[in-house]
């Protein structure tokens, strides 16, 4: 598995505990850092950190065209997927955005249900359409 996609998967993790624990995610991530095991690389805070700082915007986004879903009753782990890629997609300028929404495809293929990978294309394909110029 590549860095980057390693570190997007840390990221997810973290995203994806501190959401079901209420926990604040740069607390978490400060504790994950610490404890080093796995290791947090620097993309991954760096992820975290993204999120944590456009929360608002980013759940904004995913609620806009989460269609047929509130941002609440998505599945943990694709909201936590929704938004690292969302982070990616609009403040991370030096990864394409194709390879941003291979990466949550991926990611929700290996950590989802059968029917997340098309759903978190869709959104993500949304949102991309709706906030970035071509």
């Amino acid at each position: 598995m590549a860095a980057r996609s390693k570190a997007r998967k840390r990221a997810v993790d973290v995203l994806y505990e501190a959401d079901v624990r209420g926990r604040d995610r740069l607390d978490l991530l400060r504790e994950r850092v610490a404890d080093g095991h796995p290791p947090m690389s620097d993309y991954a805070v760096e992820l975290v950190e993204g999120v944590a700082e456009h929360a608002q915007r980013i759940d904004e986004l995913i609620a806009r065209h989460a269609t047929g879903w509130t941002l609440e009753r998505l599945p943990d782990v694709d909201r936590a997927i929704l938004r690292m890629a969302v982070f990616e997609l609009l403040w991370e300028d030096d990864v394409p955005d194709p390879v941003v929404i291979d990466e949550a495809v991926e990611l929700a293929k290996s950590l989802s249900t059968d029917e997340s990978p098309a759903y978190v294309n869709g959104v993500l394909g949304g949102i991309l359409d709706a906030e970035l110029p071509t």
